[in-house]
């Protein structure tokens, strides 16, 4: 794959972060990403909400992604932005502001995918995987184990058949009765608690796919006939419950990932996504990286959610094989991309 002069503006708004970045020559030179807090009196992103915070936060954000790369807006000779998935109206304004800027300069415009995007961040900075690559991709709307044979070349080897990874933790997260976003609070209740105290049930699925309804539904039930006795359950063994509960979803990512990883004779391994900030679940890697002789790799906690410089970085490798999209492409909320 032969390098390109480029200086591609990214531009990633599937969610609730607005974010933009500068990458140049394959290097991110700038990165903001901006959080809406407007959800959190919700407990959960209200996708109308979301975009309009969307359209307030575009322009601003852009700006001061060119402003500190020290460029000017003429210097962009590429513009990329999220095209799928994620919620519509959110991606429709990363789409409309990135069609609006490319039709501007008349310069190409880059479609792309978000979980693709979360892989690849493991290419923004040294070290990088060497190929074929496996990663394991965590969030609060995917939990996929994915098989790299080059940059734009990757395979889903498993994935979740109900809810994600990121999305269990939220969701126990609220019946613990703590604030949203919950996973991260999850995470720092476990630090502090025993995760062999109260054992919860790995469901059984065929290959390397996921199922974590199971994990949701076996913690309501057990919360459930323990506050009869005790009301004051869960805030009396919240670290203890916490511990438990990511030991139990950690343990099931990783003996999936670890039977894929032995079966296709792996031994470049990364996670990506946003519960890869999970200081458990980093441990957990790095401890199976030991024991199976991997070379691991651990995005920067910058590079875990939801960012611009991942789709900066996956644009320009896509511009490297011409991979542009026209005017006429259109954001989508589920679109596969292998």
């Amino acid at each position: 794959m032969q390098s390109v002069h480029s200086i591609i503006l990214a531009i990633e708004s599937s969610c609730d972060e607005t974010s933009a970045a500068i990458v140049k020559d394959g290097q991110v030179i700038s990165n903001i990403i901006t959080t809406q807090s407007v959800h959190e009196q919700y407990g959960g992103v209200v996708p109308e909400l979301a975009s309009r915070a969307h359209l307030q936060q575009i322009v601003p954000v852009v700006d001061a992604a060119i402003q500190k790369a020290g460029i000017s807006k003429k210097d962009i000779t590429a513009v990329a932005f999220t095209q799928a998935p994620g919620l519509i109206g959110s991606l429709l304004v990363g789409a409309c502001f990135a069609k609006g800027f490319a039709q501007a300069l008349n310069i190409p415009l880059i479609a792309v995918h978000h979980m693709q995007a979360h892989v690849l961040a493991h290419f923004i900075e040294d070290p990088k995987p060497a190929f074929p690559f496996l990663c394991l991709t965590v969030s609060g709307g995917h939990t996929q184990i994915v098989l790299c044979h080059s940059h734009l070349e990757m395979e889903i080897l498993g994935e979740t058949l109900d809810d994600a990874a990121g999305e269990a933790f939220d969701k126990i997260a609220k019946m613990l009765q703590l604030p949203y976003p919950g996973g991260p609070l999850v995470d720092k209740h476990a630090a502090k608690g025993n995760p062999e105290k109260f054992p919860f049930p790995i469901p059984d699925i065929k290959e390397f796919d996921f199922s974590f309804s199971g994990i949701k539904t076996a913690v309501l039930y057990f919360l459930q006939k323990q506050q009869k006795t005790d009301p004051d359950f869960i805030q009396n063994n919240i670290d203890d419950i916490c511990a438990s509960v990511q030991h139990t979803i950690i343990k099931a990512l990783m003996k999936k990932f670890e039977k894929a990883a032995k079966a296709y004779k792996i031994t470049h391994v990364g996670i990506a996504g946003g519960v890869s900030a999970n200081s458990g679940l980093r441990k957990a890697l790095q401890e199976y990286g030991v024991k199976n002789k991997w070379n691991v790799y651990l995005p920067k906690f910058e590079y875990c959610t939801d960012n611009a410089a991942m789709i900066g970085i996956t644009a320009y490798y896509k511009m490297m094989k011409e991979q542009f999209a026209d005017m006429s492409v259109v954001p989508s909320a589920r679109t596969q991309w292998t």
